[in-house]
């Protein structure tokens, strides 16, 4: 019994790609088909191979329909591919139920969406602490954590405002307070700039930028150029796959090698 289980995992180890150590995500051939009905289906990805490193920070962009929220969505363990793999910290995520993908959205990735998604009738404090309260951390830490987190996105004397009394800009500065608070291992942003006017956006992409140096991993999700160009790397995904994957004019520009 032992020989077997020894062979079952030494086919596996050689069926895995070979991860570096510094890779945090790493997508291998995947697809995602969503069936119609009368026989007809639509591949959003076909077969999509992606590799991002510790403290990248990637942009993924594409027209509607493209399939980059398609991708965002599996990266972000929202949904799970039709064929291919995809491990996330050296896991394994591709294959693990709805439940265990719950607990990794909750431990591995803090989300940051275009329209907030903030409770209304809560603080920005108890929004914050929300994705604490999911996982179980007792109530003094989560609440000295919330603090720290609205403290790093400069909203020290916002604590106790609720989402009606706060700037649009405010409230992203919430979301992304709530997505740093369990310390994610990346930042996935969508469309994060996409209900702001355009001087609060480029606030919010220069927290970003300062997120960035801090050594977060960032993948950012637009359709917008401007907002791609903060990024070091661009993936242009067109028909579901890839069509381009290169460093931003940007980051080219500064004179850095990737």
């Amino acid at each position: 019994m032992e020989m077997a289980l020894d062979t079952v995992g030494t086919e596996a180890a050689a069926l895995r790609p070979a991860i570096p150590a510094g890779d945090v995500i790493v997508v291998d051939n995947l697809w995602r088909t969503y069936d119609m009905g009368s026989e007809q289906q639509v591949h959003a990805l076909r077969g999509v191979s992606l590799r991002i490193r510790h403290n990248e920070y990637v942009a993924i962009m594409g027209p509607s329909g493209s399939g980059k929220s398609t991708l965002m969505n599996l990266i972000g363990c929202l949904d799970t591919p039709s064929q291919g793999k995809y491990w996330l910290n050296n896991q394994l995520v591709s294959e693990l139920d709805d439940d265990q993908l719950a607990r990794i959205r909750n431990k591995e990735i803090g989300f940051v969406f275009q329209t907030f998604n903030l409770l209304a009738r809560a603080t920005s404090l108890h929004n914050v602490e929300l994705p604490l309260i999911y996982n179980g951390t007792p109530a003094a830490e989560r609440l000295e954590r919330a603090k720290e987190s609205l403290a790093s996105v400069g909203l020290e004397s916002r604590m106790m405002h609720k989402p009606n009394e706060l700037s649009g800009g405010q409230r992203q500065r919430v979301a992304i307070a709530r997505a740093l608070v369990n310390r994610p291992s990346i930042i996935l942003a969508d469309e994060p700039t996409g209900n702001l006017d355009s001087k609060t956006g480029v606030e919010i992409m220069a927290l970003f930028d300062a997120l960035h140096a801090q050594g977060n991993t960032i993948v950012l999700v637009t359709h917008e150029p401007d907002i791609a160009e903060y990024a070091h790397r661009v993936v242009m995904i067109r028909d579901g796959e890839i069509f381009s994957d290169e460093p931003s004019k940007r980051y080219k520009g500064s004179g850095q090698s990737a």
